[in-house]
């Protein structure tokens, strides 16, 4: 369906000067037009002053039949016809052409210039020549590389764009023949060409065709994407045959009408062969070719039909180049172009059909007109079509599909486009007698008329009828003056001239039919988008001024979808977003008051308020309308109101009548732990200390931690990219620290919270700097522990807590709170705290000196080293601060050598500082693989101290007499005698012998 709109997208128009009829005419980029008449072409300036003034004329070889400019390379090409026989000729350096017998060079393609010669082309203009083995049927230059293509009738010729440079003042364009594409079983009437993308048109057949440049599709010189053995082409050419030979006078079978997606394209029984002719491998682009899209059209035969009335015209590919255009703020050259989307359009007289090609073949819009069409040029804006005395304007959907290839985020909660989707429609019918041709560049039409003198006015018939009728469109008998013909330069008007009327345009239905709003606004919004990807000559006072307009119209279309009560209500929050205003702004403009006083708000209000209030951390409203906020979702959704007082946004809320809505929601029944919890962080506020403690004593302290997941910002808000504890979790660190440590602990075990996140709100809800860690974050890192939360780093966590407890036992620093659980306790409740080993106790036992918090800080380090999760390698470079020198340090340096295995230093160190632990160690220790210790380190070690006598000789005694027992029970009697000392006393180790000796006769 084509909705009409009676909007102005044309401006002025100008005659241009022509002295004769013109044959073929076409744009030359921004500042030129091209006119062929006769055997000449004329040039006329179209930028600035000199409109429509004459800038040079240059004659042809005889009559043009297709002409066409290509802005890379800025040169002319032309098929020209004489005598019958038909020449393709290119006009290079055109501007340098001052008069009509100005000197012209010729020459032929890839004709060798040398340097002498050379000089001779800068201020000439030059003719290449290109020969072919078939006659040229029609033309395209791509609009970004500048290569040339040419269609024959079973050939498509392709020749690259060439610089040969002379010296480094000066290079000469040409071109190289460097592909020939060899198609079967279909004629082309008109062809279209960029970066490697086919249109081939015939006049009941479009086929669109990739060139593909990957090496590894193929690897000789000719690549067959097709093959003839193919059997559905032999099937389909059996067919042929067969319809050929039973043809008669009286009968006439058709095929049916096709349409082909994709790789199925490849059954349409077109044959397509690649034949590389590049001189070189370097200029060998193209390998193999891909099948993108084809379409057969056939005629109605149910009614009498002209064959006028089934024939395709206009075939175009219209490229869309990345733009990011909302960040970037330089312009793109021509070298610096990606292409982000292509379109194909093709029409039949009566329908036009607009297909995307890149990412995937998708038809997009399909256009029903009035009337039988002549010709249509697409441009991103808008589709012109053109019949017998009629030039319409249509919008068309690129810029919407092209939005969504370009970025990711389109449609979601951030960004939206209006949808591809949506109905096209038409902003105006502009009559002009006698339309015969039209073209478009840049911001101009070119339209040639020629008044028929005979033609006589005819009854307008419905739309339907004019499918099948020859041609029954309007034709007025006008008196024209000379020939009758006339040939215009129409100028649109500024994409923002057409926005704003657009917009004055859609409140007409603003309160009358709100869809026919939002669809004309979304024409608006998609125009102005369609500009700014197209943006690349815009200076930068056009640019902005198209942000500007773009940035209204999503201000526009969110005010539309926010009172709007569809399923696409959502949208409002994204446009709102890409206008740009504030949540104050937005509010501010919001007209609430339905015709009968009462009030109602729909879902994208809601929608975005509640989005706004969670993502707008740093804009606070005021007390005016924080007050709106909450009497809007008192009316509308009051279970939401204690998640809309939470918000930073509504710091401003006066505390009153926040409460008072609350107790409103409690007697309609919707009371909650939320309601409690939000309730209580008002009473504080308030500073109405005993309301909020009978608030909080309502519920078990696991009801509130529940309550605190549902909404975090009770506890913890972000304001410019900071977190800030809320008043509520200060005055909880004071009275119920348990409660927030097991809340912020319930809020990351739910993902409401980040682990860097929680740990900056305990520094910053404690005042403590970067570098230094309150209690209550290692009582929330002891937690995270004992929770053993699934996303945790596990030894990550421990290195926190080993490093903080070595941090303050060698500073003896206390805690400056009292700390929520003992050794005990994490012992208790946790795997990770390992039993501390027996000796340890023993090894510390002696050191008096230490506090409590002390010795808990001890006791928690020793536990986490004797657990089987920590990684003691990682810890050993931190020790250092903590010294061997106090028993507490060496406890700690032995637990870590000896989860290290190093036994035998251990035993040393033992021996040394505290000999009394030394054989409750080996107990312990030396076992499995480390029992040989006893014998081969502890033995000879206590052996020798005996010997040498000293004030610790009869301790030294003792533990050689256990040493001795225990290894007497391990060894047999050889292996006992071989491990005693030499130059030791029989007497004293006979005993040991003989329990050796009486071992081994029981055994």
């Amino acid at each position: 369906m084509v909705q009409l709109y009676n909007l102005h997208p044309f401006g002025s128009q100008q005659v241009v000067p022509c002295k004769q009829e013109p044959e073929e005419f076409c744009g030359g980029g921004r500042d030129a037009l091209f006119v062929a008449a006769g055997s000449k072409v004329e040039a006329f300036a179209v930028a600035g002053q000199e409109l429509c003034q004459p800038r040079c004329v240059f004659s042809t070889l005889g009559r043009v039949l297709r002409l066409a400019y290509s802005e890379a390379g800025d040169y002319l090409v032309a098929i020209e016809e004489k005598n019958k026989a038909t020449f393709l000729r290119a006009y290079v350096n055109w501007r340098s052409k001052r008069t009509e017998n100005s000197r012209v060079c010729i020459r032929m393609v890839g004709h060798n210039v040398e340097a002498p010669f050379g000089e001779t082309f800068r201020d000439q203009m030059s003719i290449v020549e290109m020969p072919l083995s078939e006659a040229p049927l029609c033309i395209s230059c791509c609009p970004v590389k500048g290569d040339l293509l040419v269609g024959c009738t079973q050939e498509l010729v392709l020749f690259s764009l060439k610089y040969h440079i002379i010296n480094e003042e000066l290079s000469v364009l040409d071109f190289e023949r460097s592909l020939i594409i060899h198609i079967d079983n279909i004629t082309p009437v008109e062809i279209s060409f960029c970066l490697g993308y086919i249109g081939v048109m015939s006049e009941l057949d479009v086929l669109i065709l990739k060139l593909d440049s990957d090496p590894k599709n193929g690897g000789s010189v000719f690549y067959h994407s097709h093959q003839t053995s193919n059997p559905v082409q032999q099937e389909e050419e059996g067919i042929s045959d067969t319809i050929s030979q039973i043809e008669t006078d009286d009968f006439v079978i058709c095929q049916k009408p096709m349409e082909l997606l994709g790789e199925k394209s490849k059954q349409s029984g077109i044959s397509v062969t690649l034949e590389a002719t590049g001189l070189t491998d370097e200029n060998v682009k193209y390998f193999c070719v891909q099948h993108l899209l084809y379409r057969h059209f056939t005629p109605d035969i149910s009614s009498y039909v002209s064959p006028d009335d089934i024939k395709l015209h206009s075939l175009q590919l219209l490229p869309i180049y990345q733009t990011s255009f909302l960040t970037s703020n330089g312009k793109n050259s021509s070298q610096e172009k990606e292409l982000l989307s292509l379109f194909c359009f093709f029409s039949l007289p009566h329908v036009g059909y607009l297909y995307m090609v890149v990412k995937s073949v998708e038809l997009l819009s399909v256009y029903q007109y009035p009337e039988k069409s002549q010709q249509a040029v697409l441009t991103p804006q808008f589709l012109h079509v053109i019949t017998s005395n009629n030039l319409q304007c249509f919008t068309v959907r690129c810029s919407a599909a092209a939005a969504r290839e370009e970025d990711p985020y389109m449609d979601t909660t951030l960004k939206a486009c209006p949808p591809v989707s949506m109905d096209v429609c038409a902003l105006r019918i502009q009559l002009f007698i006698g339309l015969k041709a039209i073209c478009h560049f840049k911001n101009h039409i070119l339209l040639l008329t020629k008044a028929d003198p005979d033609a006589v006015p005819e009854k307008r018939e419905s739309p339907k009828r004019l499918l099948y009728r020859k041609d029954t469109s309007v034709k007025h008998k006008t008196p024209v003056a000379g020939a009758g013909w006339n040939l215009y330069i129409v100028n649109t008007i500024s994409p923002v001239q057409l926005y704003k009327e657009m917009v004055d345009y859609s409140n007409m239905y603003r309160t009358v039919k709100t869809q026919s709003c939002i669809h004309l606004l979304s024409e608006a919004h998609l125009l102005v988008r369609a500009a700014l990807m197209d943006a690349q000559e815009l200076d930068p006072g056009e640019k902005a001024e198209l942000l500007e307009a773009f940035k209204e119209s999503c201000g526009h279309l969110g005010d539309c979808y926010s009172r709007l009560d569809t399923q696409y209500s959502h949208l409002a929050l994204p446009y709102y977003k890409m206008s740009g205003l504030s949540m104050a702004e937005v509010l501010a403009r919001m007209d609430v008051a339905v015709e009968d006083g009462s009030q109602k708000y729909e879902r994208g209000l809601l929608f975005y308020i509640n989005h706004s209030l969670y993502e707008n951390l740093d804009e606070e409203l005021s007390e005016e309308l924080a007050a709106k906020v909450v009497q809007i979702f008192h009316v509308a959704d009051p279970k939401q109101l204690p998640h809309v007082l939470c918000s930073p946004s509504m710091k401003n809320v006066n505390p009153l009548t926040a409460m008072s809505y609350l107790r409103k929601l409690d007697t309609s029944g919707f009371s909650s732990i939320l309601g409690t919890l939000t309730k209580a962080a008002i009473a504080l506020r308030m500073g109405d200390l005993d309301m909020h403690r009978n608030e909080m004593k309502s519920h078990s302290e696991m009801k509130l931690v529940c309550g605190f997941i549902l909404e975090p910002r009770l506890l913890i808000q972000q304001r410019k990219g900071q977190v800030v504890p809320t008043e509520l979790a200060v005055h909880l660190k004071e009275t119920q620290p348990g409660l927030l440590v097991a809340s912020v602990l319930g809020l990351q075990k739910n993902n409401k919270i980040g682990i860097e996140e929680a740990d900056s709100f305990f520094k910053v809800l404690c005042g403590k700097d970067e570098d230094t860690i309150p209690q209550l974050l290692v009582d929330f890192w002891e937690a995270q522990l004992v929770a053993c939360l699934p996303d945790i780093v596990l030894q990550e966590l421990c290195f926190k807590l080993t490093s903080q407890y070595i941090w303050r036992l060698s500073r003896r620093q206390p805690p400056d709170t009292t700390p929520l659980r003992t050794s005990e306790d994490l012992i208790n409740a946790c795997s990770h705290y390992g039993l501390i080993y027996p000796w340890v106790n023993i090894l510390i036992s002696s050191d008096s000196l230490a506090d409590k918090n002390y010795i808990q800080d001890l006791s928690k380090l020793q536990s986490l080293i004797c657990g089987p999760s920590f990684d003691i390698a990682s810890i050993i470079p931190f020790l250092e601060p903590l010294s061997e020198d106090s028993l507490a340090g060496l406890s700690v340096h032995v637990l870590c050598r000896t989860r290290l295995k190093e036994h035998a230093q251990c035993i040393d160190t033992l021996l040394d500082r505290c000999p009394e632990a030394v054989i409750p160690y080996a107990h312990h220790q030396l076992k499995e693989e480390n029992r040989t210790l006893w014998w081969k380190k502890l033995l000879p070690e206590l052996c020798q101290r005996v010997k040498c006598g000293g004030e610790k000789y009869q301790f030294y005694l003792s533990l050689l007499k256990e040493t001795l027992s225990v290894v007497a029970v391990e060894l047999e009697l050889r292996d006992f005698l071989n491990v005693l000392p030499e130059d030791g006393t029989a007497a004293f180790f006979l005993p040991y012998l003989l329990y050796c000796s009486r071992k081994k006769s029981l055994t």
